[in-house]
């Protein structure tokens, strides 16, 4: 029955035009994943955005598995479903992040039915704030939207708090429901350049591009997103999914980092980075898509970085910091650089191997430009960066941030 009610919310196409409106009062902090339980930088900016030491926070676990399917349920200490892992964050919010009080909605694969409960909906209407946990986003679909895509009771609330003011935090999944069109829902790097994108259920492939043309709760509209961003390589599989579904823009967010969104929606939308490493900006307004050798290739992708403390602003395409200008004179880059996706086919892990490239050329004040192979053959991929004349890059201490890199990407 779980299955059967996942694959049809997957197969529920409604027109792309269709879309929630995405603006409130309330903000949107966007967890890529990971985010460590000491992360304050994350976790006290949901609360504070949800009313601080009065904060009320309902937690949704619906993305995670039900405690029949986890082979764990039954051990506190390595549990991973959608039970345990709501009273892991109740407790983490209320105890170490200081909410008044925060409670799990009891709403997952196993209680659908729950979305439309007047005492889930009355639960839902006393908070100040909603905490999206991880999993799988198409679990968060089947859970909270019907099957002609428009809100479940229960999400109808929900996107009425927001716009009363409520704070919204996801994390992994939870950040990626937030989408508008074309949400991702799987694939690598090196597939995704190789082949293209797949309807979700359209490829039985996992590693091939997957995406739900219809996306997600659209409480995210400046661009399409992808979490686990530059550990996990994902740089191919967004731009590719971008250019293919018109989208001008990208953000790709990195672990134990949020995007702190401010006025989501509106011309006064501010976009703010917090947490530990960073957040990655695409602008696909100036691209070229075409072949070499008989495969998919794209130039003139402006790829920004932006670290704690950077902003974004939608309305005029710009990044801004506060940390010093960063133009070394001296130094030059290295060689080739490999593995650039960060497969999970290389024997070796190679975590945020696109940053590292572009740290090198950012430090390097003598070169213009470096690039790097896939760790898959047949055909290689390379990823070209080149420092455009509107490039520009900061430092303080260790955290490096930089905007208008050149990204191209074709057949080595």
């Amino acid at each position: 029955m779980r299955a059967a009610a996942l694959t049809a919310a997957l197969g529920a196409l409604a027109p792309a035009g269709a879309a929630h409106a995405a603006t409130g009062p309330g903000a949107l902090i966007l967890g890529g994943g990971a985010i460590a339980d000491t992360n304050a930088a994350v976790y006290g900016t949901f609360v504070a955005r949800s009313g601080g030491p009065a904060a009320r926070i309902g937690v949704i676990t619906a993305a995670s598995v039900v405690p029949a399917d986890d082979p764990n349920a039954n051990d506190p200490a390595t549990c991973s479903n959608s039970v345990c892992n709501g009273a892991y964050y109740t407790g983490l919010l209320k105890n170490t992040y200081g909410a008044a009080d925060a409670q799990w909605i009891p709403i997952d694969l196993d209680h659908v039915g729950n979305n439309s409960s007047q005492a889930v909906l009355d639960q839902l209407n006393s908070m100040t704030g909603f905490f999206f946990g991880g999993g799988d986003q198409s679990r968060l679909v089947a859970t909270l939207l019907k099957s002609d895509n428009s809100d479940s009771p229960a999400l109808a609330v929900i996107r009425a708090r927001f716009a009363a003011g409520a704070a919204i935090m996801g994390t992994s999944a939870g950040t990626t429901i937030t989408n508008g069109r074309d949400m991702v829902t799987g694939g690598e790097s090196w597939d995704a350049l190789r082949y293209g994108p797949y309807t979700s259920i359209s490829s039985s492939y996992p590693d091939d591009l997957s995406y739900r043309p219809e996306g997600g709760f659209h409480l995210f509209t400046s661009g399409l997103i992808d979490t686990h961003f530059a550990a996990r390589g994902r740089e191919g599989r967004l731009v590719r999914l971008a250019a293919a579904t018109g989208h001008a823009r990208a953000f790709g967010i990195d672990e134990d980092t949020a995007l702190v969104v401010t006025n989501p929606g509106t011309a006064d939308e501010t976009d703010s980075v917090v947490g530990t490493n960073g957040v990655s900006v695409l602008d696909l307004r100036g691209d070229t898509v075409g072949t070499r050798s008989g495969y998919w290739s794209v130039d003139g992708v402006k790829w920004s970085h932006l670290t704690s403390g950077d902003t974004y602003r939608p309305a005029t395409w710009t990044a801004t910091s506060a940390k010093p200008a960063y133009a070394p004179a001296t130094g030059t880059v290295g060689s080739r650089w490999s593995d650039v996706f960060s497969s999970p086919n290389s024997p070796t892990a190679h975590p945020y191997q696109l940053v590292k490239m572009a740290g090198e050329l950012v430090a390097a004040g003598r070169s213009t430009t470096q690039y790097g192979i896939s760790q898959e053959s047949g055909p290689t991929f390379e990823a070209d960066l080149t420092k455009a004349p509107s490039y520009r890059a900061w430092k303080s201490g260790s955290a490096v941030s930089f905007a208008d890199l050149t990204l191209h990407l074709y057949v080595y």
